[in-house]
């Protein structure tokens, strides 16, 4: 059961990875 939710969690800080990287190219874009 462990291993599930690990890569549950893994699922989860690449979603919050790939939004956090979107905001960081449109902020280089406006400076």
């Amino acid at each position: 059961m462990g291993s599930v939710v690990k890569k549950r969690r893994k699922k989860i800080a690449k979603h919050k990875y790939k939004k956090l990287r979107k905001r960081m190219r449109h902020q280089r874009r406006k400076k």
